[in-house]
């Protein structure tokens, strides 16, 4: 199993903004070092909630610092941006990182970074749909030209020309089963993060495999990306796991403000509305809140190195995964315990994930068909 970090870059109890660059910048400097294999960055705007307004400028910065580690999007929201400019970076990012890189991307959920941005919520699926097939075009060929519904295109070049084949690892985030059915047809893999219980992850996957063997395109392993907190001693993990993971999930709510239903209605966030319906509840019920902080606490991994171990095997065996992005820097965790976690995943955890072959990606679920590879390349 591949094993990634991300630079999560959320504010919490009045740190200065410089101040939690600096902490998560220090870890990514170890990290290669420490036999990381990827470094993620996400694209969010307008608030303390992960302050990455351009995650292919801080993987440059992150490539510059490094030799072999591979550099993750996760993800770029492609509705809220240009789809030249994206493939442009994109290229940019391959040339200088010698091709180390990976990009997931997503279509977003934040009302306040939609106007921000000044588009349209409704419009959000199918901008996604034909922002990912311009991108795809634009590095694929020579040249490119674009007659769509949001976008006109005259005939252009992205200059310079990616050195690998980057739209060969392009990934998507989904939350709903539809959209999950959506990424598969396009030929994209899935990346997961982990907001519902692995159980109905797994049916989702299972979903994209069959979906993307129906259409002759080749299932690719699933990526996943959840909170780690290791500690030396198992109370202390729980306590600080549980307060941490709380502050995670109260910034989460402030951001998204899925709990006030002004989702209701809005074509393609469906499955949001729901999630809305349930927030809601929580603000009134203390009992409810608990409950559902303890279901978020229960999607990721905390406790001593041995019980993360444990916690991980489950997450494979229910969706077996390629690669495993941690997020160490969640919910404020202060300075002292981050790096001690950070330190111990790396000398108790990360070697057996690695090298224990329990944690190897079983190929025969993804069908044994012989598929194409994907459209993408076409």
């Amino acid at each position: 199993m591949k094993v990634g970090m991300t630079l999560q870059l959320t504010s919490f109890g009045g740190k200065r903004d410089w101040e939690t660059y600096e902490d998560e910048l220090r870890l990514m400097e170890q990290a290669e070092g420490l036999g990381f294999d990827s470094v993620w960055c996400l694209d969010h705007h307008f608030t303390g909630y992960v302050m990455s307004p351009d995650p292919t400028q801080l993987l440059s910065y992150v490539a510059g610092r490094t030799k072999k580690i591979q550099l993750g999007t996760a993800v770029i929201v492609l509705p809220w941006h240009d789809p030249v400019e994206v493939a442009e970076k994109i290229a940019l990012l391959d040339v200088i990182s010698k091709g180390r890189t990976i990009f997931g991307f997503g279509r977003g959920a934040a009302s306040v970074e939609y106007d921000g941005y000044r588009v349209k919520m409704d419009e959000a699926r199918d901008r996604f749909i034909e922002s990912a097939m311009i991108v795809r075009k634009a590095l694929t060929n020579p040249s490119f030209s674009w007659d769509g519904k949001f976008f006109k295109i005259p005939e252009i070049q992205i200059r310079p020309r990616p050195v690998s084949h980057p739209e060969e690892r392009f990934y998507a985030s989904a939350v709903s089963p539809e959209s999950v059915e959506i990424f598969a047809k396009m030929g994209f893999g899935v990346l997961i993060i982990a907001q519902r219980s692995w159980e109905d992850t797994a049916a989702d996957y299972k979903r994209y495999v069959a979906t993307s063997l129906a259409n002759n395109i080749r299932p690719r392993p699933p990526i996943g990306l959840l909170n780690i907190f290791c500690a030396d001693d198992s109370h202390e993990a729980a306590e600080l796991a549980h307060r941490h993971m709380e502050a995670m999930w109260d910034s989460i709510e402030n951001h998204y403000r899925f709990s006030d239903g002004h989702l209701k209605g809005v074509k393609g966030y469906e499955f949001y509305e729901k999630i809305g319906r349930t927030y809601s509840k929580l603000h009134a019920d203390a009992g409810a809140k608990t409950k559902a902080v303890e279901f978020y606490r229960s999607l990721h991994a905390a406790g001593t190195p041995a019980e993360v171990l444990e916690k991980l095997r489950y997450v494979h065996q229910t969706v077996p995964l390629e690669h495993v992005i941690g997020t160490f820097a969640f919910g404020g965790l202060p300075r002292p315990k981050l790096d001690r976690s950070f330190q111990l995943f790396a000398e108790k955890v990360l070697p057996v994930l690695k090298n224990d072959p329990a944690f190897a990606f079983p190929e025969e679920i993804l069908g044994g068909a012989r598929a194409t590879e994907t459209h993408a390349s076409k």
